[in-house]
């Protein structure tokens, strides 16, 4: 898995949703702190269902200490929001016509990954 194992997860999640129906606009966008107000990375910025939606990808090796979706804390949350925003702003977009989602992708030696989606975080 060339980049490890969270970038693999995040390739897988990009295909995942591109099958559904997803248009993968970008992927690991960087907010600018100083200019765009708020800090981080978005995983994927893709358009679906006429919104932009920003998902976040969490990728385990199993579920031993919990459920990929159990890490997205409420801060976490808040913290996609005020991103979604930051990336809407920087690409002249409304706002208010933005989702944020998860995919959660668990990678277990010897089966096929398991990803699931999370329909708008809140």
């Amino acid at each position: 898995m060339d980049g490890g194992l969270g970038a693999y997860g995040e390739r897988l999640a990009a295909a995942h949703l591109a099958e559904r129906g997803y248009r993968i606009l970008e992927r690991n966008w960087r907010a600018v702190p100083g200019r765009d107000g708020v800090r981080g990375e978005a995983d994927i910025v893709a358009e679906h269902d006429g919104l932009v939606v920003v998902v976040e990808v969490k990728t385990r090796s199993g579920t031993g200490y919990g459920h990929p979706f159990e890490s997205i804390t409420p801060q976490k949350t808040a913290r996609l929001h005020r991103l979604a925003a930051a990336w809407a702003r920087a690409h002249g977009r409304d706002p208010r016509l933005i989702r944020v989602d998860a995919v959660a992708v668990v990678v277990r030696p010897g089966t096929a990954p398991s990803l699931e989606v999370l329909l708008q975080l809140q």
